[in-house]
């Protein structure tokens, strides 16, 4: 399997083994690439998962398709686990083409009941998770383009609706969320120069993290039709944003869902009043009520009533 988009690139996929993360590992071979699969095999909330790895039953999936594909099985919140999902793609295959950041889970509360353990945990595996493989695979980057090497990097990060907007029981996971978002712009402006392209997505699809959730929006139609909220949907982006085909684009954001595809625009400054001296607390409070009368008014936090 070597036509198609990503012909001969290498890519490695964190929580590939199911949902999002299976479909774009899926999509990935089926465009040629060669896959590293990663994933801990753990449960909804992160404990451990049963019997099976999902990631070798991935890999046989691809290999079975006529692709080639390693699994990794590693922690990537951890800098060893992040290290060595690098060391598995260049140890196999010699090479690291792409990076998806997808793996994830859920601890939901309302603040007032949200433990700080729960904070921590989903604030490890979806930030930190992000952070220490892209650390890994851009300081092999710029160790190819120090070296002299042409570097045609794309890194993929996932955020979310929750991100960007909020979520109601989600303040752990929205605030992670959008942090990837800070990650992703300041690591498209550091590592542009090395030949690394950083953007992410923010998907709506049905996964194990949302079919319970939004049960009645992720549900598949009951006689067949275009199924909009699975997974694969949201994959042809990815595999894209991924490829040699994506040249020049960087440090964005794109919302994907069903068979639409949106470029978000982010923080931008609305309407500004400026004194040129102090304000009193009095003055900036009439000030800011009428700046915010001429500003758009922002989107709902999902689960607002």
């Amino acid at each position: 399997m070597t036509d198609g988009i990503c012909g001969g690139r290498v890519v490695a996929v964190t929580g590939a083994g199911r949902g999002l993360g299976r479909a774009h590992a899926l999509a990935f071979a089926a465009e040629g690439a060669r896959v590293v699969v990663n994933d801990l095999g753990v449960g909804l909330d992160g404990t451990p998962g049963g019997a099976g790895s999902p990631a070798e039953e991935v890999a046989a999936e691809i290999r079975a398709a006529g692709g080639e594909a390693a699994v990794h099985a590693g922690d990537i919140a951890t800098a060893d686990g992040a290290a060595t999902l690098v060391a598995t793609a260049l140890e196999t295959f010699g090479r690291l083409d792409a990076l998806v950041n997808n793996a994830g889970f859920l601890r939901d509360r309302m603040l007032v009941n949200l433990d700080e353990d729960d904070w921590d945990a989903v604030m490890r595996v979806h930030l930190k998770g992000h952070f220490l493989p892209l650390k890994h695979a851009a300081a092999h980057w710029r160790a190819e383009a120090k070296a002299g090497r042409t570097v045609a990097a794309r890194v993929v990060n996932t955020s979310s609706g929750a991100g960007l907007l909020g979520s109601v029981g989600q303040g752990n996971y929205s605030a992670a969320k959008a942090g990837i978002l800070g990650l992703t712009v300041v690591a498209a402006a550091e590592m542009g120069r090395y030949g690394v392209q950083v953007n992410a997505i923010a998907p709506a699809a049905r996964t194990r993290m949302t079919e319970e959730a939004f049960a009645q929006t992720m549900a598949a139609p009951e006689e067949g039709g275009f199924d909009a909220m699975a997974p694969e949907n949201v994959s042809p982006l990815v595999v894209w944003l991924g490829s040699d085909a994506s040249a020049g684009v960087t440090g964005r954001v794109f919302e994907a869902e069903a068979g639409r595809i949106t470029v978000m625009e982010g923080w931008r400054p609305g309407p500004t009043a400026d004194k040129g001296a102090r304000w009193s607390p009095r003055e900036a409070g009439e000030a800011a009520q009428k700046l915010l009368a001429e500003a758009e008014p922002p989107g709902a936090v999902y689960g607002a009533s």
